[in-house]
């Protein structure tokens, strides 16, 4: 999978601003979510948006700055993920739909719906990719 922004998976924070600001394509979310396996009920709710909102958009329509931003988090995120996952998308997204005892027994992408969220799943995955995951 080849995720398009000009950013590592540690993220350019001026990059993410940027490209927030000039808003992303519903069709880039669907680009994102369908690799791992994330339905429009997961993507609705990391991108803040109803799935109704969701489903209603063109996919030449653009996002606001709020949902481009959690879509380029998303990206970030699952950048990141392939790396440590050596690239298999498949093992990402069971990773991501299973519950972990670090996140108290909650499933990665159930907390994706916060920034808080995104920087405590980079945090596990950083704990699995320096060996200390337990």
């Amino acid at each position: 999978m080849e995720l398009s922004t000009d950013t590592e998976w540690t993220g350019d924070g001026f990059a993410i601003v940027e490209q927030s600001r000039a808003g992303l394509s519903r069709a880039k979310a669907d680009e994102v979510a369908r690799p791992i396996g994330l339905t429009d009920k997961e993507m609705a709710r990391i991108l803040n948006l109803s799935e109704r909102t969701l489903h209603r958009l063109r996919p030449d329509a653009r996002l606001d700055s709020n949902a481009s931003e959690r879509l380029l988090l998303l990206e970030v995120l699952i950048k990141h993920g392939l790396d440590v996952f050596d690239g298999r998308t498949d093992v990402l997204g069971r990773w991501l739909h299973g519950p972990l005892p670090e996140l108290r027994r909650q499933a990665p992408v159930t907390l994706l719906d916060t920034t808080t969220g995104f920087t405590m799943v980079h945090t596990v995955l950083g704990r699995i990719e320096h060996g200390i995951y337990s």
